[in-house]
């Protein structure tokens, strides 16, 4: 019916103007009528497509209506998609940059205290090889100090030696080591 309401106005605008448009193409020698009949013949013509295959061709373009009504829809949530994916993406990017930041914020923080453990091993092995050195220092004064008063010891023996065998007789030096062994036996 609405289609109806539709070309009720379009065939009376065609009837009002076709005599005009065939004026201006030289035909001025048909009447109006002939033009009004033919004019209603197209009316006719058109009503009875309209009742026979009016539904189909009404379909075929709801139909296509529907469907690039379904495909608008259907583009438009994969717009939202394609939107929600980006913004995701953006995210991961966004939180990727803050991880790397935090991987080398912990990669420098090992680093600062592995650097700091390893002074500190140096400082003990620093500390222990001073000890050692001056263990090593003592014990060799002490050793360097035992042969010293050793070599003293020899110097002064052999100096008493010879200042007593100058000065010693072979009767004292015969009565010294008699005492000397008298005194080893009774000890």
């Amino acid at each position: 019916m609405t289609v109806l309401k539709r070309l009720f106005p379009a065939a009376l605008f065609v009837l009002v103007l076709a005599p005009a448009a065939l004026a201006s193409e030289g035909m001025v020698h048909e009447s109006a009528l002939t033009t009004a009949l033919r004019v209603v013949n197209f009316i006719i013509f058109v009503g009875i497509i309209y009742k026979f295959a009016g539904k189909k061709i009404a379909e075929a373009f709801g139909g296509r209506r529907k469907q690039i009504e379904t495909q608008l829809s259907d583009l438009e949530a994969r717009k939202k998609d394609a939107e929600q994916k980006l913004a995701e993406v953006e995210r991961s990017i966004a939180g990727i940059n803050a991880e790397r930041e935090k991987i080398l914020a912990d990669c420098v923080a090992q680093g600062e205290s592995l650097k700091a453990g390893i002074i500190e091993s140096a400082h003990k092995a620093a500390a222990r090889i001073e000890e050692q050195a001056r263990l090593t220092a003592a014990n060799e004064r002490k050793a360097a100090l035992k042969n010293v008063r050793a070599e003293v010891a020899d110097l002064v023996a052999a100096a008493a030696e010879k200042a007593l065998a100058s000065k010693l007789s072979a009767a004292d030096h015969d009565k010294l080591i008699n005492d000397s062994l008298t005194k080893v036996v009774l000890n």
